[in-house]
């Protein structure tokens, strides 16, 4: 298959569903990455854009697309539903990962909805959670036992990030572990990444 996941910003992916998108690489499939802005407003773009070239190659992601959008600034317009469009032609996925539309980032807000006008066609299409994601109630589950540590080092990639977590004493290693965590208990399993849907098609 080929899957596309979508974030607003470099580490939003790696988050949200980057254990997935690991097995997914691992199993055969085709993984392209979009990161719509270069999240200057969190650091100098070049070197975001580095450390997210870093975590795609750990994923085992075959491509990263920058949007080169503007960061906090994300336009819902006819005209970024129509780059997306552009990408969803080239990248012809089977499945989309995006961010939950219920979020306190706008940019995030604005990926979300734009991508349910550009991919609607697109049979399987899925919502992930991060850090700044409310009101998330799964009913899909991902076993990531076994790309925790994937996942991890792709966050750890992301180095001028790990600490800018706007909660003292914390970081991003360990919500990301304490959220695979808590979900991985939800699904009963040790570690897991978890999802809601717009569509989603089971193949028997």
């Amino acid at each position: 298959m080929n899957i596309l996941a979508i974030g607003s910003h470099p580490d939003d992916i790696e988050f949200g569903c980057g254990g997935t998108l690991a097995r997914y690489a691992e199993a055969g499939h085709r993984v392209t990455m979009l990161v719509v802005t270069g999240g200057e407003q969190g650091g100098a773009s070049t070197l975001r854009q580095e450390e997210a070239q870093a975590a795609a190659d750990t994923l085992g992601a075959a491509e990263l697309i920058f949007g080169g959008f503007e960061d906090t600034r994300v336009p819902l317009t006819r005209e970024f539903i129509s780059y997306l469009e552009g990408i969803l032609g080239k990248a012809r996925p089977h499945m989309i990962f995006v961010h939950h539309g219920e979020d306190t980032h706008q940019d995030h807000r604005t990926v979300h909805t734009a991508v349910l006008s550009a991919g609607r066609y697109v049979p399987n299409l899925l919502f992930y959670e991060g850090p700044t994601t409310i009101e998330f109630q799964p009913m899909i589950f991902v076993d990531i036992r076994a790309t925790l540590d994937k996942k991890l080092r792709a966050l750890e990639a992301h180095a001028s990030q790990v600490q800018k977590t706007n909660i003292p004493s914390t970081n991003i290693f360990e919500m990301a572990r304490a959220t695979a965590v808590f979900r991985g208990t939800q699904g009963r399993v040790a570690a897991a990444e978890a999802f809601r849907s717009a569509r989603l098609f089971l193949e028997p």
